[in-house]
């Protein structure tokens, strides 16, 4: 028996796919993908309009997309994320009705609650043999951990898989198995290589991210969370990886083992488990070749489904035993409230992704940013959207002083104690501002180009067209 079929074309009639269904895909290949639009190509050859397309996420490869939007194969847009490609051509208005932005964890748990279901999923598998059994471990366009993409293949009505390289049955180290798949198509190349991860995720030499990171390393140092079993989950941006270092020595000076990293694993992340600063590593995503390597060979380096990381409808998730959380915005507001969907035009150019999962479940979320980005100071009156909301974020780490949310007075008095430079966060939008000038006020349509969606399913804000 064998599940193979000759070709997409193929695989989509048997699929039953027609007009008005709903089809999912997962973006572990990241910039570097070719299914999504492999497929949906195919889909529209095929005469198929109306779609729904549920994407874990949409990066600047997928711009081809906005063809489908125009010609109504695509009427409806699901995503975590989307990158300002897509994005900024979204945020005119494009679309008929808006986009839904959830979070990693409320787009698995919506999909295995019924209340986002797909009829046919597509898995780009980086490795698969003849009935469906899969990994993103091995292969050519080997991407890590295939975390976001089991939900889809559980829950969905139809499940294929494609690949660029096919292996006897059965492929022993599989992440989703067989009894999830309808078929399996073999193509030339589901992705490239370079786009799927970097070679390695670089630690910022920039002046202001390194005094940024020794404040983030030190507010972590003094929280009381630092001790055996600390956990700890960061971002790939140059100043998070810098804190991660900093706190890499402090661990080390002092001997503290934590129990897990977590999130999207950097190999720097890898570095502090090789050097016993954490037990285990559990990856939803990896960012660069060191991850990879590191999950196909080390037992202590385990993928998690994105359900595991961060799904609130489950019995426990890992990020509700999580310690600290380094996070980033484009925006945050004097009540703490955390833009990261737009930019400072109000184009859409990002997404929560696993942000608002992660500073709900920590113990202490901490934001790093700049205090302006091309004159355009980060502190303001009130973020264009909300993204995560001020009550899950504890601290906000810029150059020019630390800010600490007013619910946490018992982490300020530490902070105080240990010397670090506390400001009020009204204070340093001032202080900003005395550099940057006030930005200018931004103009929005009445016509609703997204919604952002808590990980509760809670509609937390509503994105408008740019005019």
């Amino acid at each position: 028996m064998s599940k193979v079929v000759n070709s997409l074309k193929e695989v989509i009639a048997l699929s039953g796919l027609k007009d008005g269904m709903t089809v999912s895909f997962h973006h572990h290949l990241r910039n570097g993908d070719y299914v999504l639009n492999m497929v949906m190509d195919t889909i529209a050859q095929a005469g198929i309009r109306d779609l729904t397309v549920n994407a874990s996420s949409f990066f600047d490869v997928h711009t081809p997309m906005l063809e489908h939007i125009k010609n109504r194969v695509v009427t409806h847009i699901l995503t975590d994320y989307m990158a300002s490609g897509l994005g900024r051509e979204i945020s005119r208005g494009i679309m008929d009705t808006p986009v839904q932005f959830r979070t990693h964890g409320g787009r698995p748990s919506d999909i295995a609650l019924g209340r986002t279901p797909v009829d046919v999923a597509f898995i780009a598998a980086p490795t698969a043999d003849p009935m469906g059994n899969c990994s993103g471990k091995y292969g050519p366009s080997a991407c890590g951990s295939l975390g976001y993409a089991f939900a889809d293949a559980m829950y969905a009505k139809k499940v294929v898989v494609i690949t660029d390289n096919l292996v006897p049955y059965p492929l022993a180290d599989f992440s989703i198995s067989e009894d999830y798949v309808d078929y399996v198509v073999q193509v030339d190349a589901i992705g490239n290589p370079k786009g799927i991860v970097s070679g390695t995720t670089q630690i910022t030499r920039d002046p202001v991210g390194l005094v940024m990171a020794s404040y983030a390393a030190k507010v972590i140092e003094n929280s009381g969370l630092l001790k055996d079993g600390f956990s700890f989950q960061t971002g790939a941006g140059g100043a998070s990886l810098a804190a991660a270092k900093f706190l890499k020595e402090i661990m080390l000076r002092d001997g503290i083992q934590g129990s897990y990293g977590l999130g999207g694993i950097t190999g720097y992340m890898v570095d502090m488990l090789e050097a016993g600063c954490f037990r285990s590593l559990l990856d939803v995503q990896c960012f660069d070749l060191k991850a990879v390597e590191s999950i196909r060979s080390d037992p202590r380096h385990r993928e998690i489904t994105a359900l595991h990381y961060a799904g609130p409808s489950v019995p426990s998730a890992v990020v509700d035993s999580l310690d600290v959380v380094i996070l980033g915005a484009t925006e945050i507001d004097t009540d703490f409230n955390v833009n990261v969907h737009t930019d400072s035009n109000g184009f859409i150019m990002g997404g929560s992704g696993g942000h608002s999962d992660a500073a709900a479940g920590s113990k202490l979320c901490m934001i790093i940013a700049p205090m302006f980005r091309a004159r355009l100071p980060i502190v303001t009156d009130h973020v264009t959207c909300v993204s995560t909301p001020g009550k899950d974020i504890d601290v906000l780490v810029t150059q020019g002083g630390i800010a600490v949310n007013p619910k946490n007075a018992e982490l300020k008095q530490r902070l105080v104690k240990a010397g670090l430079p506390i400001v009020d966060i009204h204070e340093l939008k001032e202080k900003t501002e005395r550099i940057t000038g006030a930005p200018r006020h931004l103009q929005f349509g009445d016509k609703a180009v997204a919604e952002v969606i808590y990980r509760d399913g809670t509609k937390l804000d509503t994105i408008y067209n740019v005019i």
